[in-house]
């Protein structure tokens, strides 16, 4: 999908607008006014300011992959930016949409293996129930988690949202997703942190079971923690 785009010999902002279907147009950075807002713009102007670099690439991928949540996200964005401005801190319901926005994803996967993330059991969640994720399903929405995994490091994390079991396509999964945001409820950060180069198949390195044995990545929970003399 996004070779087309990488091999014209294009602006960035041009080059992503010969893709079809495009939800949005892209334009060239400077669009921006100086002062404004980018998610308010996006929302007043359907225009996208871009960048000529890899992180503004996957951000035109993902408008075209997943159109109404990223319309549903902008608008929501653009609501909270209305009614409160612009401040240092950008409040719960924006910090949530922007880590989202950044590194989110879906996960479709069995109860077992959920129960084992939420309770960051490492060692059976991709060890012991390694079996198990052959019938789980990752997608990755955030663009600049898209960026990182150009250059894979183990540290890299996803914040998943979990999915409704099966996501038949794309189109579905997008749908459902938009509704899913709902402001009060997308203000407490339903994400689960997974660090994605632990899941089977996506690095390697991981099939050897002591690449889990690194507390600086795969941590314990709070409670386990709090449990250790």
């Amino acid at each position: 999908m996004g070779e087309p785009v990488a091999r014209q010999e294009l602006p960035m902002h041009r080059a992503l607008q010969c893709l079809p279907a495009m939800p949005v147009q892209f334009a060239p950075q400077d669009d921006l006014p100086e002062g404004a807002a980018y998610e308010q713009h996006i929302f007043d102007t359907r225009r996208v300011p871009t960048r000529d670099n890899l992180h503004d690439f996957f951000n035109g991928l993902v408008w075209l992959q997943f159109p109404q949540a990223k319309r549903r996200l902008n608008a929501l964005q653009a609501g909270a930016i209305a009614a409160h401005g612009i401040g240092a801190v950008r409040g719960p319901l924006r910090d949530a949409l922007t880590v989202f926005d950044e590194n989110g994803a879906l996960l479709d996967a069995p109860a077992p293996l959920w129960d084992a993330l939420n309770a960051r059991q490492w060692q059976r969640l991709f060890v012991d129930l390694r079996p198990l994720w052959r019938e789980a399903r990752l997608v990755l929405f955030g663009h600049a988690l898209l960026e990182k995994l150009v250059a894979p490091r183990k540290p890299i994390v996803a914040h998943v949202y979990r999915a409704p079991a099966p996501m038949a396509s794309l189109a579905q999964a997008d749908a459902w997703l938009a509704q899913q945001m709902q402001p009060e409820y997308w203000a407490t950060k339903p994400f689960t942190p997974l660090p994605v180069l632990g899941v089977p198949g996506w690095w390697a390195a991981n099939e050897d079971p002591c690449f889990y044995a690194d507390p600086q990545v795969f941590r314990p929970s709070r409670a386990m923690s709090d449990k250790t003399p």
